[in-house]
């Protein structure tokens, strides 16, 4: 089980990776997303993979499974939903504001116009 999951918070952490440097804004949401899903996985089994354990310590149990990393985890859940939507929402005015959801700017834009600086500089 733990080589599963491992090869599972992997695969996922190498797609949002992958998917992030695309140059789409709607790949970047999804590269996000599968990124925090990884994030999740991973903060889920800090608290050791155990089965049929209470998360809280009970009367006469001496065993239990340590609750912090489930908090942690519905934490994330709330924390990357919002981001997720603050994502969506920016690439969205992007799109409508410039017609396009490519990421990077268009060349006019990073190189300023060398004839109008230069008679802007003469003037």
């Amino acid at each position: 089980m733990e080589l599963l999951l491992s090869s599972a918070i992997g695969m996922l952490t190498a797609a949002g990776i992958y998917l992030i440097l695309r140059r789409r804004s709607f790949a970047v949401v999804l590269g996000t997303t599968m990124l925090s899903y990884a994030i999740n996985l991973f903060l889920f089994s800090t608290g050791r993979l155990v089965v049929d354990r209470p998360p809280i310590l009970q009367e006469g149990a001496t065993a239990y499974t340590d609750p912090l990393p489930q908090a942690l985890v519905l934490t994330a859940i709330v924390i990357s939903f919002g981001m997720t939507a603050v994502t969506v929402m920016m690439a969205l005015g992007a799109f409508l504001e410039g017609g396009d959801d490519r990421v990077d700017m268009p060349r006019a834009d990073r190189e300023p116009d060398l004839a109008r600086s230069r008679e802007d500089f003469r003037a």
